[in-house]
């Protein structure tokens, strides 16, 4: 059982033989912290009944992370090279963890250290937030402390994914939905995410006669929205912002897209551009269950990803075109993103997948039991797997301290299995070996 500190000062005194915090703080033995106190720091961070203890806990951790050298960066630079090909042949994996964070970022950080991996980005977006918990300041102390427990030193890509408009809300009171966003935007810098997707491309409108026409509130929106991270990111700092131009389940981006999009987005904007873009190519988010238990072959116009890659080097000198919905593909096609020049892809379903069926059989039938109940009863045209594995995500938030108060073997189970499907991934996006690569490229 996990202690947690009611107080700052017994939460200090519990410390003290790793850490120092008079007259500043320093790390007086570096392998205690990493032998158990991080783990410690991390759960009170949390979870701890103190509103002080777990603020304190979260400062903690960003004091360390820049004390080991394992500190929040931008993508800016590095994606800049990519758009002057400086850079190539390998494709950034960007994770959304959205269960046992701390667990699965060590056992990325572990892969980063013996492969001499570069960068790996660690996200979450706007909704899973919300259904799994977790803050963008909880988020961001969970993947550092984990590369503190795992010694591993360089910079860490924090990145706030789909920060997406709704349609609905965006209609209903464009104003509200307008100022929300900027107040997500801005507790996310406030956590160190130094990079950061605007996805407006939910108000693309394909009932309008032209393609600039179709875009343009998608260019207007996260121009605006790309002025204002200009204007509040710290001064240290270039934030990496992504844009979308076509949204993930419709059709298949085009270059005209591509065009219409940035000559209208430029026209608005007075800074730093984006640093890359989201296309459709035929993926959906989380894939598809059929109703005998398997997923739905999806077909990748891997074209679509080198075309607008290509586009973006050569027209506009920006990193490259991003594929989402990429982690319940074929193994077969990861090998093709790197060929075809794309800069980033987002694996998030794959990972949870691979960590529910690595739970505790009851841990899983109490999460699926929560997720039926949910329906009550009600499935349309779906069985009650499909919707189990639509929807069980959503349980993640409710049951997320249960998660984490499994015992270590469990924990160990389920970060092994991610690790050894991202260790088969990393490899196929040809990330090995690229630390030195990017060494030149990081902001601090």
């Amino acid at each position: 059982m996990n202690t947690v500190f009611s107080t700052i000062q017994d939460f200090n005194q519990a410390f003290s033989s790793s850490l120092s915090f008079t007259p500043t703080l320093s790390v007086t033995d570096n392998k205690l912290l990493r032998d158990g106190a991080i783990d410690l720091i991390v759960y009170n961070a949390l979870f701890s009944p103190s509103d002080d203890v777990r603020e304190h806990a979260q400062t903690l951790i960003y004091q360390l992370s820049e004390l080991l050298y394992a500190h929040p960066c931008s993508l800016f630079s590095m994606y800049q090279a990519f758009g002057t090909n400086e850079l190539r042949g390998f494709t950034t994996p960007a994770l959304n963890v959205r269960m046992l964070t701390y667990d699965i970022a060590r056992s990325v950080f572990r892969l980063m250290n013996t492969k001499k991996i570069g960068a790996v980005i660690f996200e979450i977006s706007r909704t899973e937030m919300i259904y799994t918990d977790q803050s963008p300041k909880q988020y961001a102390v969970c993947v550092l402390a984990a590369a503190i427990k795992e010694g591993y030193e360089g910079p860490v890509f924090l990145q706030g994914d789909h920060f997406q408009f709704d349609k609905i809300a965006f209609a209903e009171n464009q104003e509200k939905e307008v100022s929300q966003l900027k107040a997500l935007i801005s507790q996310t810098i406030t956590a160190k995410f130094y990079n950061i997707d605007i996805d407006a491309s939910t108000l693309v409108d394909l009932m309008q006669p032209s393609v600039v026409d179709q875009q343009r509130l998608n260019a207007q929106m996260t121009a605006h929205l790309s002025e204002y991270i200009r204007k509040i990111q710290p001064p240290e700092e270039k934030i990496s912002i992504g844009a979308e131009i076509g949204h993930i389940g419709d059709k298949n981006s085009t270059s005209d897209d591509l065009h219409a999009f940035l000559e209208l987005y430029q026209q608005l904007q007075t800074n730093d551009g984006i640093s890359k873009v989201s296309v459709q190519t035929g993926s959906s988010h989380g894939g598809t269950l059929l109703p005998d238990g398997t997923l739905k072959k999806v077909v990748i116009d891997f074209s679509v990803l080198r075309e607008i890659s290509m586009i973006a080097k050569r027209d506009y000198h920006f990193g490259g075109s991003v594929q989402h919905g990429a982690s319940t593909l074929p193994d077969s096609d990861f090998d093709k993103f790197a060929e075809n020049e794309t800069l980033e892809i987002h694996l998030a379903t794959g990972i949870q997948n691979i960590a529910y069926k690595n739970l505790p059989p009851e841990i899983t039938k109490e999460l699926s039991d929560w997720t039926l109940k949910q329906r009550e009863g009600n499935f349309l045209d779906e069985t009650q797997e499909q919707y189990v594995y639509k929807t069980r995500k959503k349980a993640l938030g409710p049951f997320k301290k249960l998660l984490w108060d499994m015992s270590e073997d469990d924990k160990l189970k389920v970060s092994k299995a991610v690790e050894d499907h991202l260790l088969f991934i990393f490899e196929k996006l040809r990330i090995f070996e690229t630390r030195d690569k990017i060494l030149p490229y990081y902001v601090k």
